[in-house]
């Protein structure tokens, strides 16, 4: 029943002024994600960063535009703060000003695969109601949080117009190793130069922002690789819909929602 109440607010919410810009209907897509591990279009390296928004958002951005690249942020509703916060709602909005894509890490960084169907709705759905009330936008895309996914995953992300994406190169930056390790992660990977790139990152390690990804960006652009959004190394919309975005008011709120 939860799981019926949820889509119909979805669809409600999100239908309202919305000119979905794959020319289909929000929802009209039925069967399941698919998992994307690999970008399609050649000399594309994406640059994901997953668990903000937080305060190094601006240090990645900044980063990026400088070097005439865009990144993509996976934004969790609450993990490292709730995203209704004013100064995550700032964050949220700025890198989507910017031109970057904003698309869904779920709510609160659970393991997806242990969770019910009508949990999972859930989940998707109130990342996805704060990024459309904070920019207008509805994402076409969702990484799932430790790359987890099971059938049910992947039903729920395909009813609600999303894929799953994923990565094929890891920075390393959670695993415990050393800045100057995860750097030579980057020149190793680019000294074999695949056709395309899609990495993992985390904005919320200042070591990343502020080290890493500068290296990381030299070293990519240096091997010829453009570096651009998730939706741009596909070829494809980063967005069902945009809309005008939402006024504050009482509802922009993690209060009763799930916590980390």
């Amino acid at each position: 029943m939860l799981s019926k109440v949820i889509l119909a607010l979805s669809v409600a919410v999100a239908a309202v002024s919305a000119t979905p810009l794959n020319g289909t209907s929000l929802f009209g897509k039925r069967s399941p994600a698919q998992v994307i591990t690999k970008c399609t279009v050649p000399n594309t390296a994406a640059l994901t960063f997953d668990d903000g928004p937080y305060v190094y958002l601006y240090d990645v951005s900044k980063a990026l535009i400088a070097a005439g690249a865009k990144g993509t942020f996976f934004f969790n509703g609450n993990n490292f703060g709730c995203i209704y916060d004013e100064d995550q709602v700032k964050r949220v909005k700025y890198a989507f000003d910017k031109g970057h894509q904003v698309a869904s890490h779920t709510w609160s960084h659970a393991h997806l695969n242990t969770l019910t169907f009508d949990q999972l709705h859930n989940h998707f759905w109130l990342v996805e109601e704060a990024l459309l009330k904070i920019t207008g936008a509805y994402p076409a895309f969702a990484r799932p949080p430790y790359g987890e996914y099971n059938d049910l995953v992947k039903q729920v992300a395909g009813s609600r117009g999303q894929d799953l994406v994923n990565w094929d190169f890891d920075s390393g930056d959670t695993w415990g190793i050393s800045t100057q390790e995860q750097i030579q992660r980057y020149k190793d990977i680019a000294k074999t130069r695949p056709s395309t790139l899609l990495t993992l990152n985390h904005e919320v390690h200042q070591q990343t922002a502020q080290v890493l990804l500068p290296e990381a960006i030299k070293t990519l652009q240096a091997a010829g690789y453009r570096l651009v959004t998730v939706a741009e190394c596909l070829g494809r919309q980063p967005y069902q819909s945009v809309v005008a975005p939402s006024v504050r008011d009482a509802t922009w709120t993690c209060a009763g929602k799930p916590t980390p």
